[in-house]
């Protein structure tokens, strides 16, 4: 049994030494060939614009003279209404609150309301689709497998490199 097992080893070892590959080429005949396609899309940016009316709010002026007037008013006012020493601070408080009453009034009386057109615009996309030809899908069968191989034409015949080991 012993011998057997060292018989067989040196045989398996003498033949992976020994071992050689061969190369030959063969060819098969093409049994279906159809084109393929892909389909391809492509976008094309463009621009929808339109006009569009918005509110400018305006001011005949700034309100400066109202201001002034308010606060000469106020001072008046508050210079008559305060007594003894408080009469300063009464004059004070009446000018800056004249002064801040009377911007508001002529502000608001003078605004005026117009309107101004403003150009608006969208990005939009135009797509398309359309199928390519990318090339042939040709088959053929070789010792049972299915061979596949793309062309830029209809073959008849596949050509094979075909190794063996032993």
């Amino acid at each position: 049994m012993k011998k057997t097992i060292i018989l067989i080893s040196t045989a398996l070892l003498s033949i992976s030494l020994f071992g050689e590959n061969m190369s030959f080429s063969d060819s098969v005949r093409v049994i279906k060939s159809s084109p393929q396609y892909r389909t391809v899309t492509t976008r094309t940016p463009y621009q929808e614009c339109w006009n569009e009316q918005v509110p400018v709010n305006s001011n005949n002026e700034n309100g400066t003279i109202g201001a002034l007037i308010g606060g000469v008013a106020g001072g008046i006012l508050g210079h008559q209404v305060g007594g003894g020493s408080g009469k300063t601070a009464a004059t004070v408080g009446g000018a800056i609150i004249g002064t801040l009453v009377g911007k508001n009034l002529s502000e608001n009386q003078n605004s005026v309301t117009t309107y101004k057109n403003q150009r608006k615009c969208v990005t939009k996309y135009d797509e398309r689709s359309s199928e390519k030809f990318i090339g042939y899908r040709n088959i053929a069968n070789y010792k049972g497998r299915t061979i596949v191989k793309f062309s830029d034409r209809p073959l008849r015949r596949i050509r094979l490199n075909i190794t063996v080991s032993y």
